[in-house]
């Protein structure tokens, strides 16, 4: 069961809903088996200077990005049942203008570029990883399956705008 924690810091009013978000986050639950545990996690929707601000102190990268994630570790001298009886996953960081920018140029439509980054950062909680490429090479055929049973077409097909993003 997956508690969601919705933080809104955005003046973009055309978000997907509480719903959609939920959903897309507990489809990324599922490869791990996370889906049928009691699951905490957070996203918080920001605009541009907050997501660049989080992106330069985080990965020293001065510009907005369209989503960070934040795995929640526990604190030295504290157990897990003391934290109750959710398992707190972490934070996702998603800038909605970013969000925006993206499907417009990149030719998606907006909800499934929303659910895509939703489910990519899902996974980013849960150890997944695209640093090297045998690593992007898992988690992007993850996500496309993800993705497919949404009927959301393959983002990283050859016809998309931009294929891949690591190297």
């Amino acid at each position: 069961m997956l508690k969601l924690d919705l933080q809104l810091a955005t003046v973009v009013v055309d978000l997907p809903s509480r719903a959609d978000l939920h959903n897309w986050t507990n489809l990324a639950l599922q490869p791990t088996g996370l889906a049928q545990q009691l699951v905490e996690l957070t996203i918080r929707v920001v605009d541009d200077e907050e997501s660049q601000r989080l992106n330069h102190m985080y990965r020293g990268q001065d510009k907005p990005t369209n989503v960070l994630s934040f795995p929640f570790v526990l604190p030295a001298g504290i157990t897990a049942p003391e934290l109750g009886k959710y398992r707190l996953l972490g934070d996702l960081v998603i800038s909605a203008p970013q969000v925006v920018r993206e499907a417009a140029s990149q030719e998606k439509r907006l909800w499934h570029h929303w659910a895509h980054l939703v489910i990519h950062g899902t996974l980013h909680l849960q150890g997944y990883d695209h640093s090297d490429c045998p690593q992007a090479m898992i988690m992007e055929q993850l996500e496309t399956n993800l993705l497919a049973k949404l009927d959301i077409p393959n983002p990283y097909s050859k016809d998309s705008v931009h294929p891949r993003s690591y190297p």
